[in-house]
């Protein structure tokens, strides 16, 4: 039996690092010694697969690679590293070469699309006023305030940036659909998740900070693909 493997948590559009608060607690507890928790520029998916992978490629040994929303892109395009042994996608995207996270979402239009808001500098923002209700439905009024308040905006050309190689071609991985979603089409994230060979797909009656709102469960997918890899 190898020890537990790194886990890098890689976050999505309007949010940071943070969102994985609660599950990187649960994963503490679950004796993860090596979590790590990039903080992505959401410049381009260059910028931020190259961020992530720098991460990655400071850890000597096997890597749980974990992606959120858009965070699933990015995994998707920097997953490649040999010391990636298993990805997860937490309510994400991913998709195969030559898709962008925007051509994904205009397959199926999810709820919340409405309330996006470019700026005159070409940041994407949600409403603040409807983040709660888009973004973190099933989170207290008050966190999702809060979440509204301190997002991060991607640059909006972000969004339509193609894959090249996809990662989950080559490595096992495990999905989490929220059934829930209102930012990226439960219907996309089935779709997604059937062409992976997930080696588990978990539906969770949530929203699309599943992260927040379920992180045992999610900690527990996460968990259950280190093991595969490790026993």
């Amino acid at each position: 039996m190898m020890g537990k493997p790194a886990v890098v948590l890689v976050h999505g559009f309007w949010g940071g690092a943070a969102h994985w608060a609660r599950v990187i607690l649960v994963l503490r507890g679950l004796g993860y010694q090596d979590i790590r928790a990039v903080e992505n520029p959401l410049t381009s998916l260059a910028d931020d697969a190259e961020r992530t992978r720098k991460m990655v490629t400071q850890i000597d040994g096997p890597v749980v690679l974990v992606g959120h929303s858009y965070g699933g892109a990015v995994i998707t395009q920097a997953g490649n590293l040999p010391n990636v042994k298993a990805l997860v996608f937490i309510a994400a995207f991913a998709p195969d070469a030559g898709e962008s996270p925007g051509g994904i979402t205009q397959q199926h239009l999810p709820v919340a699309a409405p309330n996006l808001a470019p700026d005159s500098d070409g940041y994407l923002w949600l409403k603040p006023d409807k983040f709660h209700e888009s973004f973190c439905q099933d989170l207290p009024e008050e966190e999702g305030f809060v979440m509204g308040v301190t997002q991060k905006a991607p640059l909006a050309g972000t969004f339509g940036e193609n894959i090249s190689d996809p990662a989950w071609k080559y490595k096992p991985s495990w999905y989490q659909i929220s059934s829930q979603d209102r930012m990226i089409a439960p219907e996309n994230q089935k779709a997604m998740s059937a062409r992976l060979n997930a080696r588990k797909v978990m539906t969770l009656d949530a929203g699309h900070a599943s992260l927040a709102s379920h992180p045992a469960e999610v900690a527990a997918l996460i968990d259950e693909a280190a093991t595969a890899i490790t026993g």
